[in-house]
């Protein structure tokens, strides 16, 4: 029985030692991942995704990256602007590594050499620029600090694909005065922009009033045209009737007892004329002749006479 149970025993721990062995020979690289194998020191292979075997005791896994993209925030530093301000900046630093083997035999620590790079190359940007210049220049400054990073680290197998500022923050006694010459600024700009509306207004009034006079001239000069027209046309009509009156007065004198007719009006317009001055005036002055009607009568009969014998 003791035999028996030493034996169990034995095969148990065999078959546990041989069950190590081979989870140390297997290796699972997931995806997206690089791991770095060493066989008794040295390297032997950059092994990717996938399923892959290893000797044990022989070869040992030494290094293992990501290839995803990488988010490193670089921490706040002082930095000092041209004009001697000092300014608090941090950002985030993008990198990928494209080569594993050198990104673990190039440097001890590529992500700490980065961001070393990116935080000195920032100081230097920084102390060539004016601290309104910083504000504006971010994307200058982001570019600036992704070419140097990326040309430091080439030798390391990183590619560095972007760098973004995220905060620029003066002292507080900065950042008083900036408020106030922002708030001097924009009242500035509401003063332009007000004087400039009463300026529109004003021009906006004159052309209306302008366009007002030149209507109003318009219609006043077209009121007098007609109206001349108006008295053009009346003068002309009237001398046409007056025409046409005297027209048929001679055509009427000259036909049977015509004359006598006329006779007839002359003495009516004359006896009317007299009744209508003695109904308007107190004085009034009368011909010698008065009574002789028929003598007035007979002087405009020669006239009209004379008048007929010159149209024959």
């Amino acid at each position: 029985m003791e035999g028996s149970s030493s034996t169990t025993f034995i095969l148990v721990g065999v078959i546990f030692l041989a069950f190590i062995l081979i989870a140390s020979m297997i290796k699972i690289v997931p995806q997206r991942t690089a791991i770095i194998v060493e066989r008794l020191g040295k390297f032997k292979a950059v092994y990717n995704a996938g399923f892959q075997v290893l000797i044990p005791f022989i070869d040992k896994v030494r290094y293992r990256h990501t290839l995803k993209e990488q988010a490193i925030d670089v921490a706040p530093q002082v930095c000092i602007t041209r004009d001697n301000i000092a300014v608090e900046v941090d950002g985030i630093l993008y990198l990928q590594v494209l080569d594993p083997q050198r990104a673990s035999y190039g440097i001890d620590n590529y992500r700490f050499a980065s961001i070393q790079i990116a935080q000195t190359t920032m100081r230097s940007v920084i102390g060539k620029l004016e601290l309104d210049k910083t504000f504006e220049e971010r994307e200058s400054i982001n570019a600036t600090i992704v070419e140097a990073v990326d040309k430091a680290s080439d030798p390391w197998g990183i590619k560095v694909t972007r760098y973004e500022v995220k905060n620029i923050s003066p002292p507080q006694s900065i950042k008083d005065a900036m408020e106030k010459q922002m708030r001097a600024e924009r009242e500035k700009r509401a003063t332009i922009a007000e004087s400039e509306g009463q300026k529109q207004a004003k021009i906006n009034v004159a052309e209306g009033e302008r366009q007002e006079y030149i209507l109003r001239s318009e219609g006043e000069k077209q009121r007098r045209i007609n109206e001349a027209a108006g008295r053009a046309s009346e003068i002309e009509q009237v001398a046409t009737a007056t025409a046409n009156g005297l027209k048929a007065i001679s055509k009427a004198i000259s036909e049977e007892n015509g004359l006598n007719a006329v006779n007839l009006r002359i003495a009516e317009q004359y006896l009317n004329a007299f009744s209508g001055l003695a109904k308007t005036n107190n004085t009034m002055i009368l011909p010698s002749d008065l009574s002789d009607i028929a003598g007035i009568v007979a002087t405009a009969t020669s006239v009209f006479n004379e008048t007929r014998d010159k149209k024959k």
